[in-house]
């Protein structure tokens, strides 16, 4: 077996080893690595450029790439919220660990991308491809119901990550096989780019849920809580921080090296399961206000409702 392989078997099972708190005996979240073979096409709707690329085991997948503007925290966000969501029951596309040889951008002729992909050598994260897949439209609801029960699943779930990029604006959410599954967690967790101290940012409300594209239609965000939280165990949240590879993390000013990182996000997500949770009174007394979803007349941009 290559030291590439090994690298790749390890990061695999790296949700079985014992530090992540016998996994023998429970069913922890897991991830796969492959690695990629041929450079499909970029996605040039966003601004980190992600691409289409195929890997080793034939599929297809949406590459974010670690070099990209964003930086890995983008990275980190995305496999540490979409495994939290994963883990609640919702549909996230598989997450892969995508590893980019240095040689994929040789016969690369465009310049920018040529250039990220040279940047990215080496450990990257890959989404599921769902071909065929459509962008969410709230204003077809009407046409294709939307579950109020399961809108309250998804906003419960984006305010506990602290994710402000699910909104009119930005949905990030498609449907496939009639069903909505839920993309681009990027923006989750966002007290990961200066952590002060991760107890007390996990105990904060979270005020952008009031911009929540779902807040309309969701039923109510008690329920979902009730749902929701029980599910979250110390050793899933602790098996899916334990994913995040150490070349991701580096060196932190404020808590230090990978594992004071892993350490931190733990306490952040601990917090945020203490009761009573604020975000959920804060989610609540939005969804249940008599603008919620209202378009702000006094905006140019377009669907952007009140902030």
């Amino acid at each position: 077996m290559t030291e590439r392989e090994k690298r790749l078997e390890g990061l695999a099972s790296m949700a079985r080893t014992d530090r992540v708190m016998n996994a023998e005996r429970h069913d922890l979240p897991t991830m796969r690595a492959v690695t990629a073979t041929r450079y499909v096409s970029p996605f040039r709707e966003g601004g980190s450029l992600p691409g289409l690329i195929e890997a080793d085991d034939d599929g297809l997948y949406v590459v974010k790439f670690r070099g990209a503007g964003q930086g890995p925290k983008t990275l980190i966000a995305e496999l540490v919220a979409g495994e939290i969501g994963r883990t609640l029951g919702l549909n996230v596309p598989e997450l892969v660990f995508f590893e980019v040889p240095a040689t994929l951008a040789s016969g690369e002729p465009d310049t920018e991308i040529r250039e990220l992909i040279e940047r990215s050598a080496g450990l990257n994260l890959g989404v599921d491809f769902l071909p065929g897949a459509l962008p969410f439209d709230l204003a077809v609801r009407n046409i294709v119901p939307i579950d109020p029960i399961l809108a309250a699943d998804i906003v419960w779930f984006d305010a506990f990550v602290a994710n402000v990029d699910r909104t009119t604006r930005n949905p990030n959410m498609l449907r496939w096989h009639d069903r909505l599954w839920l993309i681009d967690q990027g923006a989750a967790i966002f007290p990961h780019h200066r952590w002060q101290k991760p107890a007390e940012q996990g105990r904060r409300d979270f005020s952008a849920i009031k911009d929540h594209i779902l807040l309309p239609v969701a039923g109510s965000l008690v329920e979902a809580d009730g749902r929701l939280a029980k599910r979250l165990r110390d050793e899933d949240l602790w098996a899916i921080i334990n994913m995040i590879p150490d070349e991701w993390l580096g060196e932190d000013s404020q808590v230090g090296g990978p594992e004071a990182q892993r350490t931190a996000y733990l306490t952040y997500f601990r917090a945020r399961l203490q009761t009573p949770r604020p975000f959920i009174e804060t989610g609540e007394r939005a969804r249940t206000a008599t603008d919620v979803g209202a378009i702000d007349p006094d905006r140019a941009t377009r669907g952007r409702r009140r902030e």
